[in-house]
């Protein structure tokens, strides 16, 4: 798909289809700029449509008129962003719309601010999950993609964002990967591929590296498994660093969930094929990271391993020793992300990494908590969480903040080693992000409970079911913002 980026009038734009956005009206605003330009164009056919009923700019809402007079497009269409204005799905839902049909779409807008969000919903709604499918597949004929805009400055704009949208894509494409086609070892294979094409240093720890190491937590997890795991780490270093700091990354990446001992019901299991949600959003954002080259150097930290329930696995009642030293009670085998978080956060602290966020599909408590709109925010330094909140606002993914007291800490307690790996029903997401603090202790950190917003389960009009790439777009902002 070619993208290019266009200073021309709208009637002189020659495409398929010609997009532009329209909001929600609630008092009769005047149209202006390119939709008020496009409305004179086409006699009115804009406020026609609105003064109609036909179309109100409500969030998704389409008008499209054929053959518009006095411009050269095959198709003028309007794109409503609701009442607060959500472009990037706009954006996302006219690509999903068009893509089908139509082998070049032009985006037009006004504000040069809005270039990277349309960029990003246009870029992201061209994904597609069904690549397995080997008949009635949603064809893809789209061949051109434009933005125009007079503004010089949208080229960086738009340019920066493709890279971090298809990033977001490179996400997707793991993360819906079912488990037998993704095993650790080809989840390992495809982030070194990555690595090695985006010049990015690329070192796999082994279950023998990891034994001799002391890392018995993540090794524990994989126990019931035949697939052997492995600790995936990826580091960029800038060429000119704005920044002493170090980021770490830290990923779940369990390819596989069953639960081990303490299995899932079977309702609804294969969706635990994404339970490598957050390694996979580490590396897509690694994956723009080297493209983009913050002055901050990165490391990404993705454990990867099935949760199984095989004659050697785990039981409930069996105690860890993590990489730290700390003991763990092992209460449910399918409280195991936070078992390998634990082990990976110390190895990225022994890496000399002053900085650490991790992300992970953690628990089902985040999701009763927060429902599919918000992902969970834990942390315990508010100036890192403020760097967080204010990347995560600027790519357009909402977080919500949870406490991680240390009262939380009291549900942990175990007689029979140094900590229990849950804590009870009552508050399940923040008992896991205090697990996880025991481990982090001073070290600046943020927490992601991305459970619930890793994945649709249905088809929405701004995007295809299935993985969603939540996180990439915030983590790369956050490392474009450090210095």
């Amino acid at each position: 798909m070619k993208i290019e980026v266009l200073a021309s009038a709208i009637e002189t734009i020659e495409c398929e289809v010609l997009t532009m956005f329209a909001v929600e009206r609630t008092n009769g605003e005047t149209l202006s700029g390119v939709t008020g330009k496009a409305n004179d164009l086409t006699g009115g056919w804009i406020e026609g449509a609105y003064a109609s009923g036909e179309f109100s700019g409500k969030a998704g809402e389409i008008a499209v008129l054929h053959r518009p007079p006095g411009m050269k497009a095959g198709r003028l269409a309007l794109i409503g962003t609701g009442k607060a204005g959500s472009i990037r799905k706009a954006a996302a839902t006219a690509m999903r719309q068009f893509k089908t049909n139509a082998t070049s779409i032009v985006y037009a807008f006004d504000s040069a601010d809005s270039a990277a969000a349309i960029t990003e919903g246009a870029v992201t709604g061209s994904w597609e999950q069904d690549h397995h499918k080997s008949a009635n597949r949603r064809e893809n004929k789209l061949e051109r993609l434009g933005f125009a805009n007079p503004d010089s400055s949208v080229a960086a704009a738009v340019e920066r964002s493709r890279i971090i949208a298809e990033s977001q894509n490179f996400s997707r494409d793991m993360i819906n990967e079912p488990g037998n086609i993704l095993p650790p070892r080809e989840l390992v294979r495809r982030g070194r591929e990555m690595a090695e094409a985006m010049g990015l240093e690329c070192e796999i720890l082994d279950q023998d590296r990891m034994r001799q190491l002391g890392m018995g937590s993540l090794l524990g997890v994989a126990m019931g498994s035949a697939e052997p795991p492995f600790l995936m780490v990826i580091r960029y270093k800038p060429n000119v660093a704005t920044s002493q700091d170090h980021l770490a990354l830290i990923g779940k990446g369990v390819t596989f969930d069953t639960g081990g001992i303490s299995i899932k019901p079977a309702d609804g299991m294969e969706k635990m094929k994404n339970d490598m949600a957050g390694g996979g959003a580490m590396l897509g954002a690694m994956r723009a990271i080297a493209q983009l080259k913050p002055g901050v150097a990165v490391t990404a930290f993705i454990p990867t391993v099935e949760n199984m329930p095989g004659s050697k696995a785990l039981r409930p009642g069996d105690i860890l020793t993590s990489l730290s030293g700390k003991t763990i009670e092992v209460l449910n085998t399918d409280a195991e992300g936070r078992l390998i978080l634990v082990d990976a956060i110390t190895y990225a602290k022994r890496q000399g990494c002053t900085h650490l966020v991790d992300a992970a599909t953690l628990t089902g408590a985040i999701g009763v908590a927060l429902g599919y709109l918000h992902a969970g925010v834990f942390s315990n330094n508010e100036a890192m969480l403020g760097r967080l909140m204010s990347a995560s606002k600027k790519a357009g993914e909402s977080l919500w903040h949870m406490p991680v007291d240390d009262e939380y800490r009291e549900q942990l307690k175990s007689g029979y080693a140094d900590i229990a790996n849950i804590g009870g029903r009552a508050g399940g997401s923040c008992t896991a992000a205090a697990f996880i603090k025991d481990w982090v202790e001073d070290t600046p950190w943020v927490h992601l409970d991305i459970a619930y917003t890793a994945y649709m389960d249905d088809i929405k009009p701004h995007s295809a079911k299935g993985a969603t790439g939540f996180g990439v777009r915030t983590f790369v902002e956050l490392a474009l913002a450090w210095s």
